[in-house]
């Protein structure tokens, strides 16, 4: 087994870079700082802070690396990814292991989130032969008309603590393949994971060039830093494309900022997600969905259940399975086994999760279960998740907090209970448990649920690669991973090929 620590950069003076300009490694500013771990609240290891300046630099490395990858052939460039891929199955553990340090998910959903980098990595490459335009019907005599995809620039990203290094992977490995450079600005929480990741790249990138010819040495560089680390990667123009992933309100910073230069932003922000219950629902089946769905992470994914919506003849019964599944929750170390929740990520969350509870009694709700802190368990933000019984949607319930608390509300129809679901400024994952399909198939259809992501019989979490993820309303609009979420990251050309000896114009234009 490797120490995780081998898959780390070498350090600087020390200190882990904070610079990662291809296979360059570089301190960054003159600060250094150390993220806490969620798991014990205490510092992990010391790594340099980049500055506006290490941006700029590291874009326009990026940039010229770009100028030649972008004419490698797209299988070539799928090569490197599935070296990528190999590498990652190669240090699988101690990846995870980072992961579970920094971020606090247990140590089978962290190798779950690597596994899906693994996935990620095998769907690029077979994409990388598939970027498919298209051939048209001309209206002209003797003319062609064909679609193309050529590869955009420099793509951006800016990604969260929950997901370390998966969301990475799902904008780095497509945007690869589809002949851009990334830069990547990883959350202050994680920087370990995201140092480790580039690794990844570097020793795939080193093994390609051998065995074929010098690649690019810029293809992915990390830059790790705070806020004004992120706005310096948004502002500058060239950078095509900026995938941000977190809060709703650094969402509208970015999308503010790249907007105003005309460029494009990809947004995954808040979740808020919601479950109907019907009458005719397999409990057994919704009861494991619910606790999972709310619980996993420790309720800190961006498609976590936040919202249970209950037929009324249900909603004693189904609490009170709920009750009794919470009370067997193990609570803890998210690095030992049996392990199914781990910590808050930190005391802010502890006190946002207080908050949410204090407003949702004064809005008439009733703690069924859960709320306190954790006992005996360490000394990070270890709770018991929360399950509240609401007397109706209440403001508490607009807004997404990012920690186990799940609010239920009852209802008596079906388009009651999908007003309830869509009546929230986010619209990520949603789910219907459900066993008629008349049902099933209107929460699914253009009058049910509002969401990105709509699911049946199954719960709110745990996405497949192979589908766009992504959300609507402030939830942002993007899409990532798999289906044709590729073409986001190129760009479109529309070609008219003349090879007859006239001159027709398009609509029967006369002209001279």
């Amino acid at each position: 087994m490797h120490d995780w620590k081998s898959i780390l950069p070498e350090p600087l003076d020390g200190i882990l870079p904070g610079v990662m300009r291809g296979s360059v490694c570089q301190a960054g500013g003159s600060h250094s700082f150390a993220a806490k771990s969620p798991i014990d609240g205490q510092p992990t290891l010391d790594v340099w802070t980049a500055t506006a300046d290490d941006v700029k630099s590291v874009v326009e490395a990026a940039h010229e690396s770009f100028l030649s990858w972008q004419t490698v052939p797209a299988p070539v460039r799928g090569h490197l990814v599935r070296e990528i891929g190999e590498w990652v199955r190669a240090n699988k553990q101690p990846l995870a292991e980072i992961v579970c340090l920094e971020s606090g998910k247990i140590m089978p959903e962290a190798l779950g989130e690597i596994q899906e980098w693994i996935d990620v990595c095998d769907f690029a490459v077979g994409l990388s032969r598939q970027l498919y335009g298209k051939t048209i019907a001309s209206e002209r005599p003797e003319h062609f008309l064909i679609e193309q995809w050529h590869p955009l620039g420099v793509v951006g990203v800016i990604s969260a603590f929950n997901f370390p290094a998966a969301v990475w992977a799902w904008n780095a490995m497509i945007a690869l393949v589809c002949g851009d450079t990334v830069v990547w600005k990883p959350s202050e929480q994680t920087p370990l994971t995201a140092l480790a990741c580039h690794q990844a790249v570097v020793a795939a990138t080193e093994k390609i060039s051998a065995e074929i010819g010098s690649l690019p040495d810029c293809l992915s560089s990390v830059v790790i830093g705070g806020a004004d680390v992120g706005a310096a990667l948004a502002s500058n123009p060239m950078v095509p494309l900026v995938s941000a992933t977190g809060s709703i309100p650094m969402g509208r910073k970015v999308a503010a900022t790249v907007g105003s230069r005309l460029g494009r932003s990809l947004l995954e922000l808040g979740g808020n997600n919601a479950m109907i219950v019907a009458p005719s629902a397999d409990l057994k089946l919704a009861v494991r969905a619910i606790v999972f769905s709310a619980v996993g992470t420790c309720g800190q994914r961006c498609t976590s259940l936040r919202r249970l919506i209950v037929h009324r003849s249900l909603a004693s019964d189904l609490i009170a399975r709920l009750k009794s599944a919470y009370a067997t929750l193990a609570i803890g170390d998210p690095r030992l086994p049996g392990t199914l929740v781990g910590p808050l990520v930190g005391p802010n969350s502890w006190t946002a999760m207080q908050q949410a509870i204090a407003d949702a009694e004064s809005q008439g709700g009733t703690l069924v279960c859960g709320g306190k802190r954790a006992t005996g368990v360490g000394d990070g933000a270890y709770v018991e998740p929360a399950i509240i019984h609401m007397p109706a949607q209440t403001d508490v319930m607009l807004r997404e907090t990012f920690a186990p608390v799940l609010y239920v509300v009852e209802y008596d129809k079906l388009d009651e209970a999908i007003a309830i679901h869509n009546d929230v400024p986010q619209g990520l994952s949603s789910a219907i448990f459900t066993g008629d399909a008349r049902e099933a198939m209107s929460f699914i259809g253009p009058a049910g649920s509002d969401c990105g992501l709509a699911n049946v019989n199954i719960g709110t979490s745990g996405a497949e690669i192979g589908g766009a993820f992504g959300g609507e309303k402030q939830t942002g609009g993007g899409r990532e991973s798999g289906s044709d979420s590729w073409k986001q990251y190129m760009r479109r050309t529309t070609c008219t090929i003349n090879y007859g000896t006239a001159l027709p114009l398009a609509q029967g234009i006369e002209f001279g």
